[in-house]
């Protein structure tokens, strides 16, 4: 069996057996890898034609309580200067944010003490009343399910939650001795047991993974079945234990990207920041392997450069309406367009 035989058994039975993802993993040339990416883009543009979400990110606080190898914005960088958005600043920011088009708004920050889940449960109920056409995901880490019910509760749509492996012995690599890779999986559970819209995924490239750890992290998609996954390469940032660790590989995300696609026809997909950091033109490539969401930044300008997750972040100096329309031109070129709308996971079944 060939690779392109593997591509396509993926394709009939949405499924491979571990061998098989990590021959595919370490043998895929070019070809392969277009034979992939045209594979997905058609299943992509078949469930939702040329349409790509956009849902606008609002980084409101760079404290985190953690200590991750690769993250910029560990508790021990001392060399990064700290903020925390108010409540009427985030607010603002999705004010903005809707009239600009943003119908979802992304409220991602470190694992912040301050913002207990009371305090974002109050921000959520705020967002919700003033925007009810309007999803609102969090991406704020680990919480407790009653933390997580509260905030589901209060109207949260959707949440973010990479499980960045699902190799135990590859997660104690990156992570301090105090964070739990069974922790981490249990949140997933919680919250895609309490209805949230969730999202799970990788950095491709992360230090110390191999192809296997890769293999079972397709795995676990095929298992959990997400309805987000986030896949971006890793960049090092130059205030970690890992900044002079090799950056991931482009060609190898733009690969995996496809593989998700053919998986899970329906997944929400995006092209990520990290991709366009890495190459320039990589979110529309992201969007050519079968990408259908891109997260522009609605932070506001003082603080972006303060929440680098990784170096050399791009669009820390667009005003979200240069963002917007930037964005517009990138995806016109390729024939797509951006879209006004939640974009749901739900809503994918009526456009089939």
């Amino acid at each position: 069996m060939n690779n392109r035989e593997i591509i396509d058994r993926l394709s009939a039975e949405r499924s491979l057996p571990k061998e098989l993802w990590v021959r595919l993993l370490t043998e895929y040339s070019d070809d392969d890898r277009a034979y992939a990416a045209e594979k997905a883009r058609n299943i992509s543009t078949g469930i939702f034609g040329r349409k790509i979400y956009i849902r606008g990110i609002v980084e409101f606080s760079n404290i985190c309580r953690n200590d991750c190898l690769y993250c910029g914005i560990r508790r021990s960088n001392t060399a990064l200067s700290r903020y925390r958005l108010t409540e009427d600043e985030i607010l603002e920011c999705c004010a903005e944010g809707y009239s600009f088009g943003f119908r979802t708004f992304v409220l991602q920050s470190g694992e912040d003490a301050f913002f207990t889940s009371d305090r974002l449960a109050d921000i959520v109920r705020k967002i919700k009343l003033s925007y009810p056409d309007c999803a609102v995901t969090l991406s704020v880490g680990e919480l407790e399910y009653g933390e997580y019910k509260l905030l589901r509760d209060a109207g949260a749509d959707r949440y973010l939650l990479r499980h960045e492996t699902a190799d135990r012995e590859h997660y104690g690599k990156l992570h301090p001795a105090e964070m739990s890779w069974e922790h981490r999986m249990k949140c997933l559970r919680d919250l895609k047991s309490l209805g949230y819209q969730t999202g799970a995924g990788i950095m491709v490239g992360s230090p110390y993974q191999t192809a296997e750890c890769i293999a079972k992290d397709m795995l676990f998609f095929e298992e959990f079945q997400p309805h987000m996954i986030g896949i971006g390469p890793f960049i090092p940032h130059k205030d970690t234990p890992f900044r002079d660790k090799t950056a991931g590989s482009y060609k190898l995300t733009l690969f995996l990207l496809s593989l998700c696609r053919i998986m899970l026809p329906e997944v929400l997909l995006p092209a990520t920041t990290a991709l366009g950091t890495i190459d320039p033109r990589g979110r529309e490539e992201g969007v050519l392997a079968g990408a259908n969401v891109i997260m522009p930044n609605l932070s506001p300008l003082a603080v972006r450069k303060k929440y680098m997750l990784y170096d050399n972040k791009i669009c820390t100096g667009d005003e979200s309406a240069q963002c917007r329309h930037c964005l517009e031109e990138r995806m016109r070129s390729i024939g797509y367009e951006l879209v006004i709308g939640r974009g749901d996971w739900q809503e994918r079944r009526a456009l089939k």
